[in-house]
């Protein structure tokens, strides 16, 4: 079920502001600088410094919270397209 799309006017969210984001993924070697260079390309300002990570208890998966410098809605809608098609992700929240 697609959620109700809100008018742009009506959004809850004032620019520019830090926004995180949670990425979820396997556990591997390169999961982490690749999320980095996805959210780069978004925010430009994002380093790996702005970054959580938080392993599963068993270590099966790497949850990563990023914290971006959000500008507009579109910047935020193109980086959640971008994580949530990547083939590492499993989850973008």
């Amino acid at each position: 079920m697609d959620m109700p799309e809100i008018p742009r006017d009506q959004s809850l969210i004032e620019y520019p502001c830090e926004f995180p984001i949670k990425v979820m993924g396997l556990m591997q070697e390169s999961f982490a600088q690749t999320i980095v260079e996805v959210v780069v390309l978004h925010d430009p300002t994002f380093h790996a410094g702005k970054m959580e990570m938080r392993p599963s208890t068993k270590g099966t998966y790497l949850s990563l919270t990023v914290t971006i410098l959000a500008v507009d809605r579109d910047q935020l809608d193109n980086l959640y397209r971008a994580l949530s098609s990547h083939p590492m992700v499993k989850m973008v929240l």
